[in-house]
């Protein structure tokens, strides 16, 4: 099962307050344009260097909220991997309010929220969604009139009403432990601006489609959807013919790997005029954290040069039912919990250059774990990774002395286990030491310790997305 878009209209006779359940159904959201959003504003800054008064101009209308200190230092950062946390607001106010103009005075949800998790190098781009529905631990949180709300349990998009853009980003990274680098806010007119400034998202219909409610009009076949219809066409669900949430759950899910595959290709990255177009779109619907500055962004391109189609994948987070009520949903152990390690610690590609080794089982493996990084609480978090990959951890702590560099020790016998160790970490070197005990390996971390453990990450989870999926298949 998967998550479909929450975006369906909202008439004036509408009441305030959440929106309705629809039973087991998640939102899936605003990936979409947040994806896009984040990855393409980062290659205009960097392609955009030599015009540098224009970006700074450009960069300068984009809002910006205050930052929490307490929640930028709530989870610490272990490596070189980028998160971004990506929310869908439902606001009505200015042009919105087509949209539902009773709800213009409401405090805005953030019916989607979706993690973007960037890897070292353009390696992987992975878009992590929260449903709308799933019910998790809200901490305290700075609210908008200067008060704290009180701790509860409550649906994720809740957390946004609370204390806004820095009150989700607090809840996401307390259930999930992993560190969150920025966020960014986006509207339904910032989806539009992005479909229509990369020229249309190509999709395929698999039958003719007439829907008055939401007046999408589609004959079989494909077709290039811009703004209205592009979004009429994510959030229609009545005309379609079963009109279930699971089938538009696919259709979006194709939606979303078409515009990443249009959004990386050369008619959008070789075409200045349709950079700036993009950009300009963004700067009038995005709203960022104030620590997400011009050269912040500047170095997310660098990190985001080497990404293509073939290495964006959308994923929704492990959930089951939710016990006290069917309508809601639940993150699902302990399937959760290791999909947040595995994302925290990232994943790098083997070197196919290095020797062979014989792997030893991980059950076979006694591991100390000993901490020369700089980096407060590391041994303690890489020992856990470990441990939940099957590694025996005798120890965590400190060396005696700090190494130049992350090392993996061995005693008598252990050169095979350590070996082994190897391929998971990242720029360590074996090497043997006569005070390791015999059968043992010490993973020594050095200050070159990014917290990586590579191929963490599945090759495949149950019913991601790709975004060279073809867009034709079964809907």
């Amino acid at each position: 099962m998967n998550s479909p878009l929450y975006l369906d209209y909202v008439d004036e006779s509408q009441r305030t307050g959440p929106p309705p359940a629809e039973g087991k159904t998640l939102s899936r959201g605003w990936r979409t344009l947040g994806w896009t959003s984040v990855a393409l504003s980062g290659v205009l800054v960097a392609g955009s260097i030599s015009a540098y008064g224009y970006v700074r101009y450009l960069d300068s209308g984009i809002k910006r909220v205050a930052t929490d200190p307490g929640v930028l230092t709530q989870v610490p950062k272990l490596n070189d991997a980028v998160n971004i946390l990506l929310l869908g607001s439902d606001s009505r106010k200015g042009g919105n309010a087509k949209y539902g103009r009773s709800l213009a005075d409401e405090t805005p949800r953030a019916d989607t929220t979706i993690l973007l998790h960037f890897s070292p190098g353009g390696e992987q781009a992975v878009g992590i969604s929260f449903p709308r529905d799933l019910m998790v631990e809200i901490p305290s949180c700075n609210t908008p009139d200067g008060g704290k709300s009180l701790a509860q349990v409550g649906m994720i998009n809740s957390a946004f009403s609370l204390g806004g853009m820095m009150c989700t980003w607090k809840t996401i990274q307390h259930i999930s432990n992993i560190h969150i680098d920025h966020a960014v806010v986006v509207d339904f007119n910032g989806f539009k601006g992005v479909v229509n400034a990369v020229g249309g998202v190509k999709i395929c219909m698999p039958y003719d489609v007439n829907d008055p409610q939401s007046k999408l009009n589609l004959k079989k076949g494909t077709h290039t959807v811009r703004g209205e219809q592009a979004l009429a066409f994510v959030r229609a669900r009545h005309g379609f013919k079963d009109g279930s949430d699971l089938q538009r759950v696919k259709r979006q899910q194709q939606f979303l790997g078409s515009l990443a595959k249009k959004a990386l290709s050369q008619d959008v990255l070789g075409n200045p005029a349709t950079l700036n177009a993009l950009l300009r779109s963004l700067t009038k619907t995005v709203t960022v954290d104030e620590d997400f500055t011009f050269n912040k962004m500047t170095d997310l391109a660098g990190k985001l040069k080497g990404i293509t189609p073939s290495k964006v994948r959308f994923i929704t987070v492990p959930y089951t039912a939710y016990a006290p009520d069917p309508n809601r949903v639940a993150l699902r152990e302990p399937e959760a919990g290791e999909f947040f390690a595995q994302i925290a610690n990232d994943t790098e590609i083997d070197d196919p250059t290095k020797k062979k080794v014989t792997n030893v089982p991980p059950s076979e493996i006694s591991v100390r774990v000993l901490n020369g990084s700089g980096f407060d609480g590391a041994a303690a978090r890489v020992g856990e990774a470990l441990g939940a990959k099957g590694y025996q951890i005798l120890s965590v702590g400190n060396p005696k002395k700090n190494p130049p560099a992350t090392l993996i020790r061995y005693g008598e016998g252990a050169e095979d286990a350590a070996t082994t160790l190897a391929t998971l970490v990242s720029g360590a070197k074996v090497v043997p030491y006569p005070s390791t005990p015999a059968g043992t390996v010490d993973l020594v971390l050095g200050p070159n310790w990014t917290g990586q453990l590579k191929s963490s990450i599945p090759k495949k989870m149950d019913g991601e997305v790709k975004a060279t999926d073809n867009i034709c298949k079964t809907t």
